[in-house]
């Protein structure tokens, strides 16, 4: 027997219709590239996305096209995102922090017909423009006082929209069609391409709202500073218009004091991003003597939160830390360290070792760890295994790619982790990073906490080199602060009584910098190469 209840397709659309004929007048705030501050609402952002799927029916895109963006974040970005999903193509945002390489492999990977760009995007279109060729038309995001900047034959953005009109109806179409396509940063082989359905975004923006998730509503000022060209700012678009929050987007000046200057301005209550923008924050905190007073909690992911960064932004400011793990592969968010009631009593210093985690498992979301013959670990906190999920906002296989990468129908994740008897997961390194020293795992991961808690240490990278007896041992590498001071031994002596003495790491080498991904994550495979022949103190090798 079958339910009585209307058959209604969960669509991206559905959100811009709700946010505009609920929460029209909810501003959206945006630091736009031309340098000033727009300020527009849902209504009016929803009308111009109906002119926006015109004016992209004109220039002939279909159900399943793809359309591409190359766009810092703010309102004509979102409109891209509902107008090019709504009317069922596919919205497909490209990191344009990426090589060019990769940039124009993405692209025509895609086989994108349109691609919209912000200004400071137009010497990247030059060079990758006559490496595209299955791209029909270029659009500079941007009005028409401003195209003299822009590369010959691109059209403009809001001349687009004036010559049409906002009447447009969105679609019906089944919930399992693509709306949007995201590429992992591929750090080794080409990136791949990740396809989520309208089904997919619609229910991980619902649970991504709940109160033991992100816990937004119509009453929070939401600043995305995780880009939208990164797997959707982590959904938190769509999480917006469909609660009704005030929507602040930062453009493309993510440094501490511009951040910090919107946080105040506009009253935001809630922002995410990775840890590097929240370092940058910290420090304007300490330089201007000015926290952010409306800030209230911060999502930060990405890459693993270093405890003495969440210390600092609990204790110091009394700004709440959700810690956030997931992947381009789960759309992307798969947990939040959200404490349970259990948790109340416990000291700051109690609470903050299990908000350190990665979190507690969203509703939808299943995981498991499993040994190298895939048989499942227990969950005591303890046993370390590959990290698998499975759920409906998981993808099942790559775009265009051959074959599945499932297992049994599990995803697996790439992450080494432990889960504890309340469910909170771990991560102990990615498998490709884990340290086999002796035949023990080494966690990198907590190596880096350790020496990012040290007050002359910027950023730190612990990778495995070479050893004649243990097979490897961690090489601790350090991006100082500036002006700041440390040695070898210091760092060294740094880590007594906060790991096992034979995790300690048996080397320093201090750089100017350390080499990022296009998505802020350290970037191994790079330091591996740089270090692959390191010859460490004492081993003759």
């Amino acid at each position: 027997m079958l339910g009585l209840m209307q058959d209604q397709p969960l669509l991206v659309s559905s959100l811009a219709v709700h946010a505009d004929r609920h929460h029209g007048a909810t501003e959206i705030v945006s630091r736009s590239i031309e340098g000033t501050i727009h300020r527009t609402n849902f209504r009016e952002m929803h009308a111009r996305a109906r002119r926006l799927a015109n004016a992209l029916r004109r220039l002939g895109i279909e159900n399943g096209d793809r359309v591409a963006t190359l766009a810092w974040n703010g309102y004509r970005h979102l409109e891209i995102y509902l107008a090019v999903s709504g009317m069922g193509a596919v919205c497909h945002t490209v990191n344009p922090r990426l090589f060019r390489e990769q940039v124009v492999f993405i692209i025509n990977h895609a086989a994108d017909r349109v691609v919209f760009f912000d200004l400071t995007f137009a010497p990247l279109v030059e060079a990758v423009r006559p490496l595209c060729p299955l791209v029909e038309h270029w659009v500079a995001l941007t009005d028409a006082a401003h195209m003299d900047k822009m590369p010959a034959a691109s059209l403009c953005y809001e001349t687009l929209l004036a010559a049409e009109s906002d009447e447009f109806a969105w679609p019906d179409f089944d919930e399992r069609t693509a709306a949007g396509l995201c590429y992992t940063s591929g750090t080794t082989g080409n990136p791949k391409g990740v396809l989520y359905s309208h089904r997919s975004t619609v229910l991980h923006t619902m649970v991504g709202a709940f109160a033991d998730t992100l816990a937004l509503s119509g009453r929070d000022v939401v600043m995305p500073v995780v880009p939208m060209f990164h797997v959707n700012a982590w959904g938190l678009p769509y999480i917006c218009l469909m609660v009704g929050a005030k929507i602040v987007m930062p453009g493309a000046a993510l440094d501490g004091r511009s951040l910090c200057e919107l946080f105040e301005s506009e009253a935001v209550t809630f922002s995410a991003g990775v840890p590097t923008v929240w370092l940058g924050a910290l420090q304007h905190f300490k330089d201007s003597g000015k926290p952010a007073p409306s800030l209230r909690r911060v999502l930060i992911g990405g890459s693993a939160c270093p405890p003495a960064l969440m210390k600092a932004l609990e204790h110091d400011y009394g700004i709440e830390v959700l810690h956030g793990w997931g992947m381009t592969e789960m759309s992307p968010v798969g947990t939040v360290s959200q404490l349970k009631s259990k948790h109340a009593g416990l000291d700051p210093d109690e609470r903050l070792a299990i908000k350190s985690k990665q979190g507690r498992a969203l509703y939808c979301v299943d995981l498991k760890i499993v040994d190298g013959e895939g048989g499942e670990l227990p969950w005591d906190g303890t046993a370390a295994g590959d990290l698998l999920v499975k759920g409906p906002w998981i993808a099942s296989a790559y775009f265009n790619e051959p074959g599945s990468p499932l297992r049994d129908g599990w995803f697996p994740t790439g992450d080494v982790a432990t889960i504890d008897s309340d469910g909170y997961v771990k991560l102990t390194d990615r498998s490709k990073d884990v340290i086999k020293s002796g035949g023990e795992w080494i966690s990198s991961i907590d190596l880096e906490n350790v020496a990012v808690a040290h007050p002359a240490v910027a950023e730190a990278a612990v990778i495995g080199v070479r050893h004649p007896r243990w097979d490897e041992r961690p090489l601790l590498i350090v991006q100082r602060r500036d002006d700041a001071a440390v040695t070898r031994d210091e760092l060294i002596a740094f880590y007594a009584g906060k790991v096992a003495k034979w995790w300690v790491p048996d080397d320093v080498v201090f750089v100017d910098k350390l080499p990022h991904t296009a998505t802020g994550k350290l970037l191994k495979t790079e330091l591996r190469r740089l270090f692959g022949d390191y010859r460490l103190p004492g081993t003759g090798v």
